[in-house]
C-alpha cells in the first residue's frame, strides 16, 4: 500500500476547511432565524453538520471533475496518484463512515451514492457498500444486498489500479457478496449470498453465480 504524502494531506485539509468555513457561515445566518428554546443548540449543530457534508460533496465533485480517477494502473509519484490520494482522504474521513454506520435509511443512501458519482438506474438501491462510486454503474430495478461490497480498485502491495464495475438491470447481489474490480454482470443475473466474484469476471444475463471464488451455478 502506498503512503499518502504531506502535499495530498495539506491539499485535502484546505478543501475540508473550505467546506467547514462555508458551513459555519450558513449556520450563523440560520441561527438567528431559529426559535429560541432547548432544541436551538441541537438544531444548529445538525444544520452545521449537514452543510459540512453538503459543501464537502460539492467540492469533492468539482475536484474529481478537474482531476478524475484514472482507469487502469496508476503510476507512483504521478498526478493521477495525487488525485487518488486526495480522493481517498475524502472517502475515508467523510464518506466511508456514513456507509459503514448502517443507520442511514437505504433510500437516503441511494441519494448519497448518486451525489458521490455512482450511476444508479431507476428503482435501484444498495444496502451494501459501494466503494469508488464514480467507477460503478448499475442499471434499473437492481438490489445490492446487506453488507455486500463492490470494489472497483485493486491494491496489491505497491500496485494500484481502477477497473469499473458494470451491473445490468434487474440484478440481485446477495448479502455479504463481494464484487471485485472489472466485473461485468448482465441483466437478470443473480450473485448468491456470500459469493466472491473474482476480478474481471463476466457474468452473463440470467446466470446465477455463487461460491468462493464464485462460478456459474447450473440451476435445475
Amino acid at each position: 500500500m502506498r503512503k499518502i504524502g504531506i502535499n495530498e494531506i495539506l491539499f485535502f485539509l484546505t478543501l475540508l476547511c473550505t467546506a467547514i468555513g462555508l458551513a459555519i457561515v450558513v449556520a450563523k445566518l440560520l441561527y438567528k432565524a431559529l426559535p429560541e428554546g432547548d432544541f436551538r443548540g441541537i438544531s444548529i449543530t445538525l444544520i452545521f453538520l449537514f452543510f459540512i457534508y453538503f459543501f464537502a460533496i460539492i467540492i469533492y465533485r468539482v475536484f474529481l471533475y478537474f482531476m478524475p480517477l484514472q482507469i487502469g494502473e496508476i503510476g507512483e509519484n504521478t498526478s493521477e496518484e495525487f488525485s487518488y490520494h486526495v480522493y481517498l482522504l475524502f472517502y475515508l474521513i467523510l464518506f466511508y463512515p456514513l456507509m459503514r454506520s448502517g443507520v442511514i435509511p437505504v433510500p437516503l443512501m441511494r441519494l448519497i451514492y448518486l451525489s458521490l458519482g455512482a450511476s444508479l438506474g431507476r428503482n435501484t438501491y444498495s444496502s451494501g457498500i459501494i466503494l469508488d462510486p464514480p467507477l460503478v454503474t448499475i442499471g434499473a430495478d437492481s438490489i445490492i444486498g446487506q453488507y455486500a461490497l463492490l470494489v472497483p480498485h485493486v491494491i496489491e502491495g505497491k500496485k494500484l489500479a481502477h477497473y469499473p464495475i458494470y451491473i445490468g438491470n434487474n440484478v440481485t447481489i446477495g448479502a455479504h457478496a463481494v464484487i471485485l474490480a472489472g466485473v461485468t454482470i448482465g441483466d437478470n443475473a443473480i450473485v448468491a449470498t456470500g459469493a466472491i466474484v473474482p476480478k474481471n469476471s463476466k457474468i452473463g444475463s440470467n446466470e446465477v453465480w455463487g461460491g468462493v471464488p464464485a462460478r456459474r451455478l447450473h440451476i435445475e
